[in-house]
């Protein structure tokens, strides 16, 4: 693309400090080293995690180091790759991952996990295998949020953190697989495994609880019910497979004894998709005694969930997913297909397209008024408005930001 090997200017949103709004600047991005790829980012969708770690961090997210470039959900095309790079070529159109797959180590070469070690401690510290960043700002290093920073018109990333998908698919849409789609639609088929005929509980309608519901559906399950403090959500959630919805501040009793009255001893799966730890025991509680299981897809770090111990001795199982048990860089690409196919739904989940220097606004329509919306931000090309639909944020430009709405539940 005839920028091998140089430095290249472009935009980027940076988080200086905590609980600060992000700051459009001009950043340099660095070519890619042995083993990494360099990427110019099309799309990218605005996760509701990547607020959390800007303004909870300390709270229910664990510190991270700043300045930081957010954004995990992203999608673009290879711009360069470094040496001993293998099955990548500039112009493919690819996925950058926040979970590697080496395909080597322990966790990799078993069935029973989706959990990779590769550089898995460096990219958490928002550095690269030489423990560097290869972004940086006004002379000072800029780290990468998990090791992938979508929010920014060109990033790098490990050749383990990035697949190849099909020349088709559009960007500003399969975006939303490098995270809340990807998660809550594989903790029910993958971690969940729901059988057909089962009966269902969503904690959370956001986009990662609407993509569950989705799994559920695909899964065969004879009733979906939809659990969020939102009414509002009830219409777009029927769109994703959602047979029953709940209210849980239409009800005096606690909302595990709604659901276990409703379905006659509890449903057979409950999924918490919001992150907070009493909802995660209310889904756990609600669930049948003798067989329920409890997938707990919604992310917090630092808060401590408890339990009664007779809520799992009768028989019930608590489980957690990470990235919905995807193996990152064999399952994304199927997704990607199945998009294509019409089985996923995605196009439903953009609310609005956004250009990156409005990275801000889309937190703010992420965490305030009408809490079903997802901004998608596209950091590249023309921007395109797009009409609400269902819970995710876009943004749209040479590059593109969108957010995976975990919306609040209390």
């Amino acid at each position: 693309m005839g920028t091998d090997n140089q430095v290249i200017r472009c935009k980027a949103a940076v988080a200086w400090e905590v609980g600060k709004p992000l700051s459009i600047e001009e950043v340099e991005v660095a070519p890619p080293k042995a083993h990494e790829v360099r990427i110019k980012v099309e799309a990218s969708g605005v996760c509701h995690t990547d607020w959390a770690y800007l303004y909870e961090c300390g709270k229910g997210m664990a510190p991270r180091t700043f300045p930081l470039i957010l954004g995990h959900e992203g999608a673009g095309v290879v711009e360069s790759i470094g040496p001993g790079v293998l099955g990548f070529s500039p112009g493919d159109k690819v996925i950058p991952l926040f979970l590697p797959q080496c395909k080597q180590c322990e966790c990799c070469l078993s069935s029973k996990s989706n959990l990779c070690s590769e550089n898995w401690e460096n990219t958490q510290q928002g550095v690269l295998a030489d423990g560097t960043s290869r972004i940086t700002c006004r002379g000072q290093q800029v780290y990468q949020f998990i090791g992938v920073s979508t929010f920014s018109e060109y990033t790098v990333v490990p050749e383990h953190n990035i697949t190849k998908i099909h020349p088709d698919a559009p960007l500003d849409r399969v975006c939303l697989l490098g995270c809340g789609v990807a998660t809550g639609y594989g903790a029910v088929l993958n971690t969940g495994k729901v059988e057909a005929g089962s009966v269902c509980a969503v904690f959370g309608l956001g986009a990662v609880g609407l993509a569950a519901v989705m799994g559920c559906r695909n899964a065969g399950a004879s009733r979906i019910i939809g659990v969020d403090i939102n009414p509002d959500k009830l219409e777009i959630a029927k769109k994703f497979g959602v047979t029953e919805f709940i209210n849980p501040k239409d009800h005096s009793k606690p909302i595990q004894e709604v659901l276990r009255e409703r379905t006659g001893g509890g449903p057979d799966y409950s999924f918490e998709c919001v992150g907070n730890v009493a909802v995660m025991r209310a889904a756990l509680e609600s669930c049948k005694p003798a067989w329920g299981t409890c997938v707990i897809v919604g992310w917090t770090e630092l808060e401590d969930m408890s339990l009664a111990p007779i809520d799992l001795l009768l028989g019930r199982t608590l489980k957690g997913t990470y990235f919905g048990g995807w193996k990152s860089v064999d399952g994304v690409p199927r997704l990607v297909e199945d998009y294509l196919s019409g089985r996923l739904l995605l196009d439903e989940f953009v609310t609005h397209t956004l250009p990156l220097d409005q990275i801000n606004q889309a937190f703010e329509l992420l965490i305030s008024g009408k809490r079903y919306e997802n901004p998608c931000v596209t950091l590249s090309g023309t921007k395109r408005d797009i009409s609400e639909k269902a819970s995710r944020l876009c943004f749209s430009s040479s590059s593109s930001v969108s957010p995976a709405g975990n919306t609040e539940y209390s």
